[in-house]
């Protein structure tokens, strides 16, 4: 199963629903994830783990996946779908963290003689609305949906790596990446190689 985002296909459980079927549908030794993506949505990545590793239960089939340029932030989550994980010594790896980002334009248009008209029902409606000054409690509430995503990043990386991981939370889960030689010696992946090399083996 090939999942990338790269090149503007994006992970989503609607797009690869189909293909996990297909592959746990047939007398297999083995499923392999390639997965070539910077993230996205941590809901589909979590929902198509999900749907893989129920497969992989009920059939007895395991599962190997494998990085190839990349697979940070929602490519890793998806990643852990498998039992064994594997990257390119250049792979880029990691990424567990949460970013949401956007832009504030109320000042542009004050000087562009616009004026914007909202009507809406309910008071946070408006949430982080681009086109008003900032509002630190709307920051605050997105840093809690935040930090809520990011726990449950961290617990699912740790529920499939269980003690692999070689280096303290701190290192692991901020949001940095790694190459596939380190992600290796902090326990993120399991080894360096293809799915050919790995095969053969």
């Amino acid at each position: 199963i090939a999942a990338g985002g790269l090149a503007g296909r994006g992970i989503s459980l609607a797009a690869y629903e189909p293909l996990v079927r297909r592959a746990f549908s047939k007398r297999v030794k083995a499923v392999a994830l390639l997965i070539n993506s910077p993230g996205g949505s941590p809901v589909q990545s979590a929902q198509l783990a999900g749907l893989i590793r129920t497969f992989a239960q009920d059939k007895k089939v395991p599962v190997l996946s494998f990085a190839e340029d990349v697979a940070a932030s929602g490519g890793y989550w998806l990643a852990l779908a498998g039992d064994e994980i594997y990257a390119d010594p250049m792979s880029i790896v990691g990424s567990i963290g949460v970013i949401s980002a956007g832009f504030g334009a109320h000042e542009l248009l004050a000087k562009i003689g616009i004026e914007r008209r909202v009507y809406a029902q309910g008071d946070n409606k408006g949430l982080l609305d681009p086109f008003k000054p900032e509002d630190p409690k709307d920051v605050e509430k997105l840093k809690a949906i935040q930090a809520d995503i990011h726990t449950q990043f961290i617990n699912f990386v740790k529920d499939r790596r269980a003690l692999k991981l070689n280096a303290d939370d701190d290192t692991l889960f901020n949001g940095d990446i790694w190459t596939g030689t380190r992600a290796k010696e902090l326990g993120l992946i399991d080894g360096l190689g293809t799915l050919r090399s790995v095969c053969r083996r």
